[in-house]
């Protein structure tokens, strides 16, 4: 299986890093986390409170959630297209109303059960070559421990609080949006609490993941690390020679 799981907390560079690192080695990339976003925005839309887990849990089920490559005339920075049924929802999902709730939405058992069953699905399709390319990078919080565990190389991103905060503070203001520096603070504390106490599929590294941090590199050092462990544990090399160099920070949509 060529498969790639890339986890780590919120804003520590598992989209950025895995987008890159899919597109190198001409690999499917799919950021799982935006299901779980997807769900939130839609409970939202709807006047459901996240904690109503009965009808979350219902909402994930019924949600018609699709993810594509962006289109030529998409060219707003997205790495992928995000849609509800017709209706596109890339950039709704990535609001600070969905960000406050998100952890919450995905710490629903049900949610978690519906949606990994899905991502599984798609790991595996990709990762044995039967969607197209040869392999598959995932990137989420459970991949390598729930979602994809046989992923013969796993990857767990980190970086400090306080610099996470920074990059999610830049994006968002980036895009045009007011931000509180210390109110995203606070919420990404919260979130990072209740994404590794939840008791379902907790976050946390697995046992075999190589682990790496993120504060002060460039996305390019971080990418060209996964690239040389791919090269020793999946055989794979670089199809492409990717982008210039760059900083993890939030004006590269860090997620």
């Amino acid at each position: 299986m060529n498969a790639i799981a890339i986890d780590g907390p919120a804003a520590s560079g598992k989209s950025t890093v895995g987008f890159q690192v899919g597109r190198s080695l001409d690999f499917v990339f799919f950021d799982t986390g935006v299901m779980y976003r997807a769900v939130a925005w839609a409970i939202l839309e709807q006047g459901i409170s996240s904690a109503d887990s009965v009808s979350v849990g219902r909402v994930a089920g019924e949600l018609p959630i699709s993810v594509s490559a962006p289109r030529r005339d998409e060219s707003d920075g997205r790495q992928a297209t995000i849609q509800v049924g017709e209706l596109d929802i890339t950039w709704s999902i990535r609001s600070s109303q969905v960000d406050s709730i998100v952890s919450v939405v995905a710490a629903n058992s049900q949610v978690r059960q519906e949606l990994s069953r899905k991502q599984r699905l798609i790991g595996l399709k990709h990762g044995s070559g039967a969607g197209g390319k040869s392999g598959v990078v995932m990137a989420g919080r459970d991949i390598g421990t729930v979602v994809l565990p046989e992923a013969p190389l796993k990857i767990y991103l980190e970086a400090p609080l306080e610099e996470r905060s920074r990059r999610r503070y830049r994006e968002i203001t980036e895009r045009g949006k007011a931000a509180d520096l210390s109110t995203v603070l606070d919420d990404m504390r919260l979130r990072d609490q209740v994404d590794s106490e939840r008791a379902v599929a907790p976050l946390r590294p697995a046992a075999d993941a190589h682990r790496i941090q993120t504060q002060g590199i460039t996305v390019q050092e971080v990418v060209g690390r996964i690239l040389a462990l791919a090269a020793d544990v999946l055989g794979a090399g670089p199809a492409s020679t990717g982008d210039k160099d760059f900083p993890l920070e939030g004006s590269q949509g860090i997620q």
